[in-house]
C-alpha cells in the first residue's frame, strides 16, 4: 500500500502554512477538524465542492505541514497537526482558530 509524503514539523514553513489557510475551503477543513478533535475520512466532508477539488485543497494542506493524511484500509484519514504546529509557531494555528469560531 502506498504512503502519503508529509513534511516533517522541521520542513514546515510559516509563509506555507499561511498561504494554505488563506483559502475558505482549507479553512474550512482545518476548522472542521479542530472542532471534531479527531481524524476524518474525505467522505466527512460535505463542502459542495467535486471530489477532485477537494483532493487538492487536501494535497496543500498536506505540503503545508496543517494536515496529516494516513490510509487506513480504503478509508484515508485526515488529521490536524496542531500540536506540531503550536510547538513551531506558537499560537498561530490556536488564532486563526479562534478568529474562525468568532466569525459568523
Amino acid at each position: 500500500m502506498r504512503q502519503i509524503k508529509h513534511p516533517s514539523i522541521e520542513q514546515v514553513e510559516l509563509t506555507d502554512l499561511m498561504y494554505a489557510l488563506s483559502d475558505p475551503t482549507r479553512l474550512e477543513i482545518v476548522g472542521r477538524l479542530a472542532a471534531a478533535g479527531r481524524k476524518m475520512t474525505c467522505g466527512e466532508f460535505d463542502l459542495n465542492r467535486p471530489k477532485s477539488s477537494l483532493s487538492h485543497h487536501f494535497k496543500i494542506l498536506r505540503a503545508a505541514g496543517v494536515v496529516e493524511t494516513i490510509i487506513e484500509g480504503t478509508e484515508h484519514m485526515n488529521a490536524l497537526r496542531l500540536a506540531e504546529i503550536e510547538q513551531k509557531f506558537p499560537g498561530v494555528l490556536q488564532s486563526v482558530l479562534s478568529a474562525l469560531r468568532q466569525s459568523p
